[in-house]
Order: C-alpha cells, then structure tokens, then sequence
C-alpha cells in the first residue's frame, strides 16, 4: 500500500472516530508494518502541521485528531455555548441514572448510556449533586456513586421514593437525545458551574 493512500485511510478512521485511536488496531486491522504506519503518520503531522487549526496529538500509543492550541480562544468562544447545551443533556442523563440505580459505578453509567461519563460524573460531584458512597466489592473496588441531600433540594424532591416513574426518565432522555432544542425538561431549572481546565 502507498504511503499516501494509508495517510488517506487513517486520516479517515481519525475523523470518523472522533475519539483516540490505537495504533497497535490500525496495524492489526490494515494489516502493515510498524515502519510503514510511521511514514504515514509523518505525512499527516506535515499536513497538520502548526499553522493548521487541526493538529495530530501521539500519546500512549495512540493518535487522535485536536485543535491547535494556538487557536484556542476563538475556537472556545464559538463552541462553549454549544458544548454547554451538549453538557448540560449528558449532565441530566447522569444525574438520572445515578438516581434511579444508585448505588452505581461509573462503568455502569457508561453501559447505560452508551457513551462516556466522566465529565458529567465529576461535574456533578462538584456542585454536591453526587458523592461517593462506597466501593464496589468487585476487580479494583471501583467507587460507588449515589445522589446527596443537595441533590434533593434542588430538585425539590422529598425523597427518593418521590422521584418520578423510571419509565417517564427512559422516555424524557430519549426526547432529549433526539431534540435540537428542549424548551422544557423533568428538572428545575437551576445552573451548574462548569469545571475549570484543571478540573477536567
């Protein structure tokens, strides 16, 4: 295979993935060299290169696509107001399901999503919404999260036994996920203060 053409093709797979990439799966599944995804990979990296507004960031033997640094602030102020309406729905849906299956790990709130929730999982921890109310008698002992006191003044919720149907949640999420806008939700609407950069 030319160079050029497995450029190409991981350039591709690092758009589509949107997230890292293994360079021990790009191997195994092309089917090349080591020698010959480095070539590869030198032709990305002058392609985005420092002036680019996309660079190629190389850590853990892994590769995956990021913003040039050197662009941040204006990059920041475009994409906030829509990675907060982004944070905010991932936020709830975390939020619910501790709810609703507390105690639960983080890995199980993953399952349940389908997605990763460390973001919203930390973001919540920080504004008292949920804490850590044991460890998993499992392989690592991993935390158990619950929801707090806090959590049921903002809501406005007596109890837990006050919370609605988990058929109701399963469907509001759903509407959620769907909607480009959601005018209105399930909860009060109350603001969540962001992670700071050295939070995340």
């Amino acid at each position: 295979m030319k160079t050029t053409d497995l450029a190409a093709i991981i350039e591709g797979i690092m758009f589509v993935a949107g997230e890292a990439v293994e360079i021990e799966l790009l191997k195994e599944k092309l089917e090349v060299k080591p020698a010959a995804i480095s070539k590869a990979l030198e032709v990305l990296k002058e392609k985005y290169g420092k002036q680019s507004g996309i660079n190629i960031v190389e850590f853990k033997n892994k590769i995956q696509f990021a913003s040039n640094s050197a662009f941040a602030q204006p990059i920041e102020m475009v994409l906030n107001p829509i990675k907060e309406k982004l944070l905010s729905r991932a936020t709830l849906e975390t939020l619910s399901i501790i709810a609703y299956k507390q105690p639960v790990t983080r890995a199980e709130i993953d399952e349940i999503r389908g997605a990763s929730s460390d973001y919203a999982v930390d973001l919540l921890t920080k504004n008292n919404l949920i804490e850590v109310v044991g460890r998993k008698d499992a392989i690592g002992k991993p935390f158990l999260f619950g929801t707090t006191e806090e959590f049921l003044k903002r809501f406005e919720i007596a109890d837990l036994d006050c919370l609605p149907k988990y058929e109701d949640v399963l469907s509001r999420i759903k509407t959620i996920r769907q909607a480009p806008e959601v005018e209105k939700t399930l909860y009060n609407e109350f603001k969540i203060d962001e992670l700071s950069e050295e939070a995340k």
